[in-house]
């Protein structure tokens, strides 16, 4: 079955192209030129949306914001002109997984959606995590994460870090390794990306009250650390 993505841009010019381009790569696309209608539309589960910032009903940044608090957890990216390092984590901060600046070509755009749902289709490790007691249990297959009976709603890079860092428990990996392996080779944005994904993953465990922790390790990287403070 063809991978589905939303293109969500109130502009034809621009819709038109990106729309052909990606049918011609044998994505199942959808376009819609509304904010609203991009949130009705996520009903049906689309792998990847492409959303641009400037709508004309709500602005692209709250529809991101809506989207990852309504459980969507499929890869968002953001396209837009503001093109601003401070725009940049901004968006990553509401859930955004990747962020290209108008104007950009097709071939890039291209690359970029191929590594997305490369990343958030096809699992890096196998199996289940049964991490520690009262932690986080990663389904990787299913691309889940739970705390107990209580699924934890990760985005696509959240999900990829913390499989990362559980794959290695209790062991440092490197910023390097992180920024390589979730991000790709066409990210030219700022490393604060893996800086805002690890803040809000870290929201997300603490806010189910697991005893798993993503600790800094300075001028190295994280690690995490399973188990209660006094085991």
């Amino acid at each position: 079955m063809a991978q589905r993505v939303l293109v969500v841009e109130d502009e034809e010019d621009i819709a038109f192209p990106l729309v052909r381009t990606l049918e011609r790569e044998g994505y199942d696309v959808e376009w819609v030129e509304s904010g609203q209608k991009a949130l009705d539309t996520l009903a049906s589960l689309p792998e990847l949306v492409i959303l641009d910032l400037g709508l004309p009903d709500i602005d692209g940044l709250e529809v991101c914001r809506r989207a990852r608090e309504a459980g969507y957890t499929g890869a968002i990216m953001i396209v837009t002109a503001r093109a601003g390092e401070l725009d940049r984590v901004v968006g990553l901060d509401y859930g955004a997984d990747d962020y290209l600046a108008k104007p950009f070509g097709l071939a890039e755009l291209q690359a970029r959606v191929r590594a997305l749902l490369r990343r958030t289709s096809s699992p890096q490790t196998a199996g289940v995590d049964e991490a520690s007691p009262d932690g986080v249990r990663i389904d990787v297959e299913a691309r889940r994460v739970y705390a107990g009976t209580e699924e934890v709603p990760l985005t696509g890079k959240e999900f990829e870090v913390l499989s990362i860092l559980a794959a290695n428990r209790d062991k440092v990996v490197s910023r390097g390794r992180l920024m390589a392996d979730v991000w790709d080779e066409n990210w030219y944005g700022s490393t604060k990306t893996l800086d805002v994904t690890i803040g809000r993953l870290r929201q997300k465990l603490e806010s189910v009250g697991v005893t798993d922790r993503v600790v800094a390790v300075r001028g190295v990287g994280f690690r995490l650390e399973g188990g209660p403070a006094d085991a």
